[in-house]
């Protein structure tokens, strides 16, 4: 039995349904990890075929695609270098499994199912998977080792089980996505909790990378027995970590590693926004984005993400003025695309307006002008550019916050227009927050410009849709700072009206603003996908019906 071993930790960024290029690369991953003479290397949950899969499991081409290509690996390990572990599907007695396989040798040695499955917020494995039983370990090289996968270890009684059964020490290969706060709740709450209650070294192996709504941020790492952290890993991007692992006379004890600074917080937000749109950009086949350019802060900060996301050679940034379009807008709008070095466009909508104006006349004669005339022009806009996307490949953005999206401020088939949206999940005090960040650091993993991405005055001047004379957002809604609390308390923290007036919030504003967030779901049914940053995302996180009567007050 050895005393010292050498574990690769690989977090990998995996594409969803590209087996054979997921395999490509994790056999890139352990020629690397061989000529760092590693024993093992480790990948995170459903590494094959990626995560999180959804219905594409159900498939039956892909399972059987799926286990050639594991044997394929399998193979592999029979030619000089590391065994590997690699999480794929299984098919047991009819049943579909989210498992583990170790390889070594050239054979399959080994497969562990994972037995907790998740079925809350954005998680619905039950759907697909059926549970495996409680796991024993995995014998490597005489060494006992446990294999709880991802969920398995946020309940005490997989990790027992394996301590039980003999297990030496604990590789958790995960697909934990991003939240707000979520390093501290897996690093403190969970995994010293279980590293300390079974006396095992654990290693909590995370995938990093978009996929649609969801974004992984990686930050995997190992605490020892004790608790103590030996290692931290990267966040936001692909790394390989070589872990040294020791016997000692209490057990085996990971030798104190790297430690790389995680992002704080906003950066970390900035981050999911700009990886999960790169990703989801790249993955489908997407040349460029396109979005425009208003001259507020929105769609500033929007051309910022995309610039880091994809450089400024794939970003083209459009104004759209109409006879409300302040004199500022327009020049922050063109200083804010000079300041990231993208392409810059003036389309003025005056004509469509007229045209509208006059082919709509004879039939609006006798109605003063209203909120109609307004969307009119934001509807003119979003034309506009999906005739620029259709006609030229890009993706159109879409930039309304979480705040105007909760209330129903954005206009269907207008700025709600495009493919994606980086915001959807960010609060307006959170576009706020990040935008000033940005305009003071660059991201470890942007390609914008270093320095201010944005003039100061869009970040200061009070925001307008800029749809009628002297419009501000305030004339329609609270202002955001009082705003943007009272949606996290009903969105977020399921809240009555009560309760949070009873927190010191004006009873007629909450009344307002939830009869403003039910009638605005079917609005937000048909938005465009956006990176979940929160607890509560609309969509995955929160699924409420269109039609329904209830309300809290």
């Amino acid at each position: 039995m050895p005393d010292t071993l050498k574990i690769t930790l690989a977090q990998m960024n995996q594409s969803v349904g590209d087996l054979a290029g997921n395999a490509a690369a994790m056999l890139g991953a352990r020629a690397r990890a061989a000529d760092a003479k590693a024993d093992l290397i480790a990948f995170p949950e459903l590494s094959l075929i990626g995560y999180p899969p959804e219905d594409l499991v159900l498939k039956p081409a892909l399972i059987e695609r799926a286990a050639a290509e594991l044997q394929e690996l399998a193979l592999a390990t029979a030619a000089p270098g590391p065994a590997m572990l690699v999480g794929s599907v299984f098919v047991q007695d009819g049943a579909l499994h989210n498992g583990m396989a170790l390889l070594d040798g050239g054979k399959i040695t080994a497969t562990r199912f994972k037995h907790e499955l998740p079925n809350y917020g954005v998680f619905d494995e039950p759907r697909v998977f059926q549970p495996g039983p409680l796991p024993e370990p995995v014998i490597f090289r005489g060494v006992m080792i446990g294999v709880p996968i991802c969920e398995d270890i946020w309940h005490p009684s997989v990790c027992k089980h394996l301590a039980d059964f003999g297990a030496e020490m604990l590789i958790c290969p995960n697909g934990s996505p991003y939240e707000i706060d979520k390093d501290a709740l897996r690093i403190n709450g969970v995994a010293k909790r279980r590293a300390v209650s079974t006396g095992l070294p654990l290693a909590y192996l995370n995938r990093v990378g978009g996929q649609d709504e969801l974004v992984f941020d990686g930050a995997s790492f190992v605490v020892n027995g004790d608790g103590a952290l030996a290692v931290q890993m990267k966040d936001w991007e692909e790394h390989e970590a070589l872990t040294c692992w020791t016997r000692t006379a209490k057990g085996w004890r990971c030798d104190h590693g790297e430690e790389q600074a995680l992002a704080a917080h906003p950066e970390d937000v900035y981050c999911a926004m700009v990886l999960c749109l790169r990703d989801y950009v790249n993955r489908n086949g997407f040349p460029g984005v396109v979005l425009g350019l208003s001259g507020g802060i929105d769609s500033a900060i929007c051309a910022a993400i995309a610039v880091d996301a994809l450089g400024p050679e794939r970003v083209w940034c459009v104004m759209l003025p109409s006879r409300y379009t302040s004199a500022e807008s327009l020049r922050d709008a063109a200083d804010c695309a000079a300041m990231l070095g993208c392409r810059y466009d003036t389309i003025p909508i005056a004509p469509a307006v007229a045209a509208y104006g006059d082919m709509l006349g004879p039939v609006f004669a006798g109605r003063a002008p209203d909120t109609t005339e307004e969307n009119l022009q934001s509807r003119i806009r979003g034309t506009a550019l999906m005739a620029l996307s259709n006609k030229f490949g890009p993706m159109l953005l879409t930039t309304g916050n979480k705040s105007e999206m909760s209330v129903g401020y954005a206009t269907i088939y207008g700025d709600m227009a495009g493919g994606y949206n980086p915001l959807k999940d960010a609060y307006k005090q959170t576009v706020f927050a990040v935008s000033r960040w940005r305009n003071r650091h660059r991201p470890r993993i942007g390609l914008g410009p270093q320095g201010p991405v944005m003039p100061d005055t869009i970040i200061t001047r009070p925001p307008s849709a800029e749809l009628r004379d002297d419009q501000k957002d305030s004339d329609s809604l609270p202002p955001y700072d009082v705003l943007d609390p009272i949606l996290l308390g009903l969105v977020e923290h399921e809240k009555s009206v009560d309760q949070l007036e009873a927190e010191g919030f004006d009873r007629a504003t909450l009344v307002r603003i939830e009869r403003l967030l039910h009638l605005a779901e079917y609005k937000r049914r048909q938005a465009p996908p956006g990176v979940k940053l929160g607890s509560r995302n609309f969509g995955r996180d929160r699924r409420y019906p269109i039609t329904q009567a209830f309300r809290t007050a």
